[in-house]
């Protein structure tokens, strides 16, 4: 395996059915949030900024804050210049965030399990991972931000 086929990827839990794949360079940071419920804020407060975070997990039964320690995640993204958003963010709930390298010999394209908002989708390690269409996301995140 050379280090030309490997992608190092971030491996995301965003509900009790859907994990993410996404680049690191994708990533600003991985948030710990103070909470008192098991639901993400609609917003969090980063680096002397407040970000707009998305929550696809809520109807998972998947559970954003850890009970014993009352904290949950949000994975910042860094955003495209000039749509809308600099920075935004995506509730994590589960479990299995780690980061893995990945090359062509592990992963399998699993285009009929495609989710609503990713460009693809990929078998690793008995699990299914989405690759989120990020650009999308922040386009239709920055029109309902100006909206409101």
């Amino acid at each position: 395996m050379s280090e030309e086929s490997t992608t190092s990827c971030v491996l995301i839990p965003i509900s009790s059915a859907e994990n993410w794949a996404v680049p690191q360079n994708c990533l600003a940071e991985i948030l710990t949030v103070n909470a008192d419920a098991d639901t993400p804020p609609e917003s969090v407060s980063w680096r002397g900024r407040d970000i707009p975070v998305l929550d696809f997990g809520a109807d998972s039964g998947a559970r954003w804050m850890h009970e014993r320690i009352h904290t949950g995640l949000v994975a910042v993204f860094l955003g495209l210049a000039g749509e809308g958003c600099e920075y935004w963010g995506v509730a994590l709930r589960g479990e299995g965030l780690a980061v893995a390298r990945l090359d062509g010999e592990q992963v399998t394209d699993v285009p009929d399990s495609v989710a609503e908002h990713a460009s693809a989708a990929f078998r690793f390690r008995d699990s299914v991972y989405q690759v989120p269409d990020l650009d999308g996301l922040q386009k239709k995140l920055a029109a309902s931000v100006q909206a409101a």
